[in-house]
């Protein structure tokens, strides 16, 4: 008998890359609605005040929530994809981001209900945060793990389209609502379709990932018998070093997306005298060169390395941080949309090989657990807290002080890519 009649089917090529890219685009989008929202939305809605900026404050803070619960989606949902497999955990953390979301769009206003509509809209953030936290992590491995040595970044740079994807078709959801609708419409009930309408989504998200089979790389670690038991005990004690500096190393990343979307979003409507539907538009062309970039760092991340690339580009980082208050004060539209550009080209050139770069941190068994780990800790260090940190900074001091605040994380990020473990694991 042959022996091939028992080997496990393969995910075709079309299987794998769209299988990853649709789920982090649902993801993605359904988080961006609730960054939209945070600003738009949510600070008369949610959190009434005579002042405008406490009440944008204290909206951003529920934004804040989902980068805590995201550590700990990836310590839930690594742990059964690192013990029963990638595609059924990836199938839960989608539908438990996907009813998360579409329960926000039923939430009655602080008028209807009082205290209870904000504590409502937090438990509903918590779980998209726990949703994302289990979903990035297996959607980069189901790329990864199936893609030859040589193209991993390339395989691996297709779920993370999912990023600018998800915010083009949230920022244009947006804007078409905000074009259509008179502004009274759109706060009464226009900024709900969007987070109802992901429902369908993730339906599709859904068919395509349960048609999907297991990665060879879990398959071939469940042949030889090499699970662990509790892979994050194992994780922390083994590969506690990787987790850290690779925490660090990706911290940069989320600083920058988080600087260059809410924060920006914000600040220019309300300190800077731009509309929203014309600062929506800067930031969704900006967004065009955050997708074109990813494509491209891949590519060269798999001729020179993904470590020295995310080195070069952190370091660019680093000095693109001097800019910001040139650039945001200009009182130049075109200036302030060069600037854009030019951070989410950054943005797109360390978000390509982040995914790989982290995956080859980890073995196998442990791989879902680490590569979620470090990436939704970083958030939470990067992310979390950045759009209420720059407002205060930029409110108390100076825009000046914003980009300071991003340097300083760059360079801390290069050390920690300077340092990290070299090794990479087997596939």
């Amino acid at each position: 008998m042959n022996d091939n009649t028992h080997s496990p089917k393969k995910n075709s090529l079309k299987h794998v890359l769209f299988g990853s890219l649709i789920g982090t685009t649902i993801e993605f989008f359904d988080f961006y609605i609730y960054a939209n929202a945070a600003v738009l939305v949510f600070p008369q809605l949610f959190f009434p005040s005579a002042n405008s900026t406490n009440s944008t404050l204290l909206s951003l803070a529920t934004f804040s929530i989902a980068f805590l619960s995201r550590p700990l989606g990836s310590a839930v949902f690594g742990h059964y994809g690192d013990k029963i497999g990638r595609k059924t955990t990836l199938v839960i953390a989608l539908i438990t981001m996907g009813i998360s979301t579409v329960c926000i769009g039923f939430l009655p206003s602080y008028a209807s209900i009082g205290i209870a509509a904000p504590l409502l809209l937090m438990l509903c953030r918590f779980g998209q945060g726990v949703g994302l936290g289990g979903e990035w992590g297996g959607a980069v491995l189901l790329a990864i793990e199936n893609a030859p040595p040589h193209k991993r970044a390339w395989y691996g740079m297709f779920p993370q389209l999912g990023a600018p994807i998800g915010l083009l078709l949230s920022g244009g959801v947006f804007l078409l609502l905000t074009d259509t609708m008179t502004a009274e419409a759109f706060i009464d009930y226009g900024w709900r379709i969007p987070f109802i309408a992901s429902s369908l989504l993730v339906l599709v998200g859904f068919y395509i990932r349960l048609n999907i089979t297991e990665t060879p790389a879990f398959e071939n670690a469940k042949e030889e018998k090499t699970e662990n038991k509790v892979p994050f005990l194992t994780l922390i004690k083994f590969y506690k070093n990787q987790l850290i500096f690779g925490t660090l190393a990706a911290m940069t990343t989320f600083l920058l997306f988080y600087l260059m979307t809410v924060f920006t979003l914000s600040w220019a409507t309300s300190d800077l005298d731009y509309t929203k539907r014309d600062f929506l538009l800067m930031q969704l062309f900006s967004v065009l060169f955050f997708a074109l970039f990813i494509p491209l760092s891949a590519l060269i991340a798999d001729k020179i390395g993904r470590r020295k690339t995310l080195i070069y580009v952190t370091v660019a980082i680093a000095l693109f941080g001097f800019l910001f208050s040139t650039a945001m004060n200009s009182g130049n539209p075109i200036v302030v949309t060069l600037f854009l550009c030019v951070g989410m080209s950054l943005m797109g050139c360390t978000y390509g090989p982040l995914g790989t770069f982290l995956s080859e941190l980890f073995p196998t068994t442990v791989r879902y657990s680490g590569t979620s780990l470090a990436f939704n800790m970083s958030g939470i260090i990067g992310a979390a807290f950045a759009p209420m940190a720059a407002i205060w900074l930029a409110t108390n001091y100076s825009l000046t002080y914003v980009g300071f605040y991003l340097s300083v994380a760059a360079i801390v990020s290069v050390i920690a890519l300077l340092v990290i473990s070299k090794k990479e694991h087997k596939f």
